[in-house]
């Protein structure tokens, strides 16, 4: 049966004819609608020179959000470790879990900047995910005792529960440190197995896009603008701003790029509500999680809106049916 926690990863994407500015405060916004649906958590994420993407700031973002909500926790999906020193790292998240107490979420990431002129930016080089687990080591030992006499405060003894992003060894790096993973894409059988394997208690979330409308053609409406700015990118280099569904299908595409867009949208769950729960609960048979972490994103923000509460509504409809049949 599909796990009945529910959680969110938005990543402030730009809508066509909106501002940096706007986006970013429509993050916050969807937030405390996610907490009214009840969500569990409210993640948001890190992209540095992606026009179309306003989330370059996780830790300050997730701050304001914390700021505008009460109950719902907070957290990056994620911080992109080897970026930044992780003394600096674990002095933002002691800040937030000061301010917002059992609440924050560090998430953890290991990628880098995309590109030679991000990553001279950033003071960073190509291979830095490679001592991603040293990293990680780093930053945790700052919440407790500090390192080579270095303090990080106001983290220090403080619990901020850490989560890997896995992407490559990233599984195997999360099982080894004891910490949760967090697994999307289309390899999720073979990582979160691996994981399994090696980790002691093991907690798993599963990432994956997920809409849902009164027909299965809606839904796919709603997946169309985040899936087309991404085959936009792999060819020009650039995540353009998210279109209306009804300019995408008018878009004179390549047949590559048409392919791409297709390509795409099969590894995407959508449909109506029971489809949409039919697919998770297969989805769940093979992973097994603990947790689900829904990223889709669309233009119309009310139609966003509505899918997500479509879900948790189905969901939450789903665990009490299951739960009163074991009762009987």
């Amino acid at each position: 049966m599909t796990p009945t926690k529910l959680s969110i990863l938005d990543r402030s994407s730009n809508r066509a004819g909106k501002s940096d500015a706007q986006a970013l405060r429509d993050t916050v916004r969807f937030a405390q609608q996610a907490e009214a649906l009840g969500y569990h958590r409210f993640w948001v994420s890190e992209h540095h020179s992606v026009p179309g993407v306003a989330g370059s700031a996780p830790t300050v973002l997730a701050a304001a959000i914390a700021a505008a909500t009460s109950t719902i926790r907070v957290g990056t999906g994620g911080v992109m470790l080897p970026n930044h020193q992780p003394l600096v790292v674990a002095e933002q998240f002691g800040v937030l879990e000061s301010l917002y107490p059992g609440r924050i979420d560090m998430g953890l990431g290991r990628s880098v900047g995309f590109t030679d002129g991000v990553r001279r930016a950033l003071g960073r080089a190509k291979d830095a995910a490679d001592d991603f687990a040293d990293q990680v080591r780093q930053l945790l030992g700052y919440f407790t005792t500090g390192l080579d006499g270095v303090h990080a405060i106001p983290a220090e003894g403080l619990r901020v529960p850490a989560f890997i992003l896995a992407t490559g060894s990233g599984a195997d790096i999360a099982a080894d440190l004891g910490l949760p993973v967090v697994v999307g894409g289309p390899k999720i059988e073979p990582a979160v197995a691996r994981y399994r394997e090696r980790a002691r208690g093991p907690y798993v979330i599963v990432a994956v896009n997920v809409a849902v409308a009164d027909t299965t053609e809606q839904a796919r409406r709603l997946l169309l603008p985040e899936a087309w700015s991404m085959v936009y990118s792999r060819s020009h280099g650039v995540f353009p701003p998210l279109l209306p569904a009804g300019e995408v299908l008018a878009l004179d595409m390549s047949r590559s790029e048409r392919d791409r867009l297709d390509r795409g949208l099969r590894g995407q769950i959508h449909g109506t509500a029971d489809d949409v729960l039919a697919e998770l609960d297969e989805l769940t048979e093979r992973t097994r999680p603990d947790e689900l972490l829904i990223t889709m994103s669309t233009f119309d923000r009310d139609q966003m809106l509505d899918s997500y509460s479509r879900l948790i509504k189905a969901v939450t409809r789903a665990g009490r049916t299951a739960g009163s049949a074991r009762v009987r």
